[in-house]
């Protein structure tokens, strides 16, 4: 059995477009009546979005799930998608129709299991690669095992990150579309092969941008360990590393 079930699906046409989705909300007039931003974050601590929404100036507009906020301090080039819940397919989902609507680059700002002992809590990582261990990149490219970042993003968020002179490390995230199925077995492994990190959407944001061509990264910070086989959770103390990490996406989508 392959997967998916239809081998070679990569290579097909979709019976179903975002450009169609887009046309339908504006027949019931829910299209985004505002122009398409240059650039996207994603967004998925609750915490952060309120953070923004309360040290930027932001504007709040509507036609996708999710809450979205346009950045007025960059002149609405740069907008912030939160409040949309986890995992690659809806994030996926998301890249689509922002990618129809005009979107050219995405940068995924969010937490991670360190598989690393090295790595501790709060740690930057910036994706080089991530291993497609989600079911969403599969319909999107053929079989392989990792999906790469665009390069000429992560270039320039490296050179920002240098600049502000935040420690971090560059590698291979493991995405998984299943956090309590994490087994023993697995961590080792990708601890013996020098993966970073694992989170749950990584994969697809890269599949998809490779398969529109256009721009994606993501960058992460430890919120819990995986590293000594045991699982210890530290989300609580991620706040100031996550608004860290923003003002460095924030920057890497307007240069």
């Amino acid at each position: 059995m392959v997967f998916p079930n239809l081998k070679n699906k990569h290579k097909e046409d979709s019976l179903i477009n975002p450009q169609e989705f887009l046309r339908y909300q504006r027949k019931i007039k829910n299209y985004p009546n505002y122009p398409s931003p240059f650039g996207v974050i994603f967004c998925y601590d609750k915490d952060l979005l309120k953070h923004i929404v309360k040290n930027h100036k932001t504007k709040k507009v509507g036609g996708f799930f999710g809450d979205f906020y346009l950045l007025k301090e960059t002149k609405n080039r740069l907008g912030v998608m939160g409040n949309f819940g986890i995992g690659a397919p809806v994030v996926a989902t998301l890249m689509e129709e922002l990618i129809a609507f005009g979107v050219k680059k995405f940068v995924s700002v969010g937490t991670a299991g360190s598989i690393q002992k090295k790595l501790k809590v709060g740690e930057i990582i910036l994706c080089e690669r991530a291993i497609r261990d989600e079911g969403t990149s599969h319909h999107y490219l053929k079989p392989s095992k990792y999906v790469y970042a665009s390069k000429k993003l992560n270039k320039k968020i490296e050179e920002i990150l240098k600049k502000q002179r935040l420690k971090y490390f560059v590698g291979t995230t493991w995405t998984i579309d299943t956090p309590y199925r994490e087994t023993v077995k697995e961590v080792k492994k990708y601890q013996r092969e020098g993966v970073l990190t694992v989170e749950m959407e990584v994969s697809a944001i890269f599949a998809v941008a490779k398969y529109r061509k256009i721009e994606a990264s993501a960058i992460l910070t430890i919120s819990d360990y995986l590293g000594e086989l045991e699982w210890k959770p530290k989300f609580h103390l991620t706040k100031k590393n996550l608004e860290k990490i923003f003002r460095v996406a924030k920057k890497s989508c307007l240069d």
